[in-house]
């Protein structure tokens, strides 16, 4: 009980991050829809991932895990259907200077978004659970 819940909690917590960190991420409802979001995402995490992960090992095995991101992109996207307050759309980053580096535009179309929102919920996932270690 105390897993499903700090897991619920991380994952709250992490679809209030992702609007900060990712453009294209709008979250409509306040509270409410944080802890519903985080309860289906992590069910989806919790029951839907390791069937995933048991079907595309041979595909996982060969791109060397790469393809869990796309894995989290498809967790990602059925979150956006269940729960219909949580959008992820296209987004541009527009041309920057960072510490003298130039950084190009980029835009993302929407699978892309879905993409790229896997790969930072990934890293905010890690970077949480290794505080908390």
């Amino acid at each position: 009980m105390k897993t499903i819940l700090r897991n619920i909690s991380i994952y709250s917590l992490i679809l209030f991050l992702l609007p900060l960190l990712v453009p294209g991420v709008s979250i409509t409802g306040g509270f409410g829809t944080l802890l519903t979001g985080g309860i289906m995402l992590a069910i989806l995490f919790l029951v839907l991932k390791p069937i995933l992960n048991i079907i595309s090992f041979p595909v996982n095995l060969v791109t060397l895990g790469i393809f869990n991101i796309f894995i989290n992109a498809l967790l990602i996207y059925l979150l956006t259907v269940f729960v219909t307050e949580i959008s992820i759309s296209s987004f541009t980053y527009y041309r920057t200077n960072v510490f003298g580096f130039i950084t190009p535009m980029i835009g993302f179309n929407t699978f892309f978004a879905y993409i790229y929102t896997a790969f930072i919920l990934t890293a905010i996932n890690g970077f949480i659970r290794w505080l908390i270690s």
